[in-house]
């Protein structure tokens, strides 16, 4: 078995952990699950011992315990006699909860893809009426546009919104944005996204699509306008994304 990340390893987990806005179980959590969509732990794997996965991870025991007491009530383990703790394999690849910490698009045969991002632009601007309105009234929003590439070859471009008083420092350099933006807000600002209304759609593809992802002549485009909502219900994030789907589906996986 490949050996367990360090919470100390992890970049986007603060040195001060007492100041962490979600428990620390929850990044326990969210790394044993790395492991699993990653692939790096197959179904079948035994999960190391609640004792050894603390000393890997630098945490109290009964951190470790309740971390993977959640995930066996979530599918991803299962205990087993004699075997202890395993790894199901029955888990979905795209279930609400990693929605968007992974690529929503898959390979044609359904597989899980992973993208690579490339931050376009980001700057912070007077909000629009209609970006107003969703976000209760901000002023100014957070406007990012990246690029997702899949084996180095663009496959969609996106268009992100985010509400500029809720997130003082947020990097305004496009090197320093996070690749995942979910994970960033509940990891640095306390903002869990809870659920996601999305419009799907079809369009032909403009010449900056057609730019942005190396096209050469008319192609239809799948168009994903979402707006992500927080544990409060309140609007913390909108986006519109423009995919390729030559070799990809889109997947939508609500359990």
């Amino acid at each position: 078995m490949p050996p367990v990340k360090s919470l100390s390893d992890e970049r986007a987990v603060p040195a001060a952990r007492a100041a962490l806005p979600v428990p620390l179980y929850e990044h326990v959590k969210r790394l044993i699950s790395e492991q699993i969509l990653m692939g790096a732990w197959p179904p079948g794997t035994p999960v190391p011992g609640e004792v050894a996965l603390a000393a890997q991870y630098g945490v109290a025991v009964g951190t470790v315990r309740r971390a993977l007491a959640d995930l066996v009530a979530e599918g991803l383990l299962a205990r087993r006699r004699k075997l202890g703790t395993i790894v199901t394999g029955r888990a979905p690849q795209h279930s609400l909860r990693f929605f968007f910490q992974y690529f929503r698009l898959h390979g044609a045969d359904g597989s899980l893809l992973h993208s690579e991002t490339r931050v376009l632009s980001v700057r912070r601007e007077a909000a629009s009426d209609s970006e107003a309105a969703a976000f209760g009234g901000a002023g100014e929003v957070i406007r990012i546009h990246r690029l997702r590439l899949l084996r180095g070859v663009p496959a969609m471009h996106e268009r992100i919104a985010l509400p500029a008083a809720r997130l003082p420092d947020f990097p305004l350099e496009p090197a320093a944005v996070p690749a995942l933006l979910y994970r960033h807000l509940l990891e640095h600002y306390g903002i869990r996204v809870s659920a996601v209304r999305e419009q799907v759609t079809a369009a032909l593809a403009t010449p900056e699509d057609a730019r942005l992802l190396g096209l050469t002549g008319p192609e239809a485009l799948l168009v994903i306008h979402d707006t992500g909502y927080d544990q409060a219900g309140d609007a913390a994030i909108q986006g519109e994304h423009r995919a390729l789907t030559r070799e990809t589906c889109y997947l939508n996986e609500v359990r």
